[in-house]
């Protein structure tokens, strides 16, 4: 549990990061033009969205990055 302790991402799930991020961005286009991936601009969904991240850890740096910057931005 220590080891967890700096990690601002610890207990935050991926499928809020991403309902967090289309909410703050307005959508799908408005995320997809942040983070031009295919699974955010060709046919997007939460579930296409999840099943591509979790297979794709530099898709899923980025996503988690831009979380971070914005919460620090908010604080």
């Amino acid at each position: 549990m220590h080891e967890q302790a700096n990690n601002p991402l610890h207990g935050v799930r991926l499928d809020t990061i991403i309902e967090y991020l289309l909410d703050y961005y307005g959508g799908w286009e408005g995320l997809g033009s942040r983070i031009r991936i295919n699974c955010f601009n060709e046919n997007p969904s939460i579930k296409s969205s999840l099943t591509f991240l979790r297979k794709t850890p530099w898709a899923r740096e980025k996503v988690e990055a831009l979380y971070l910057k914005i919460k620090r931005k908010q604080q």
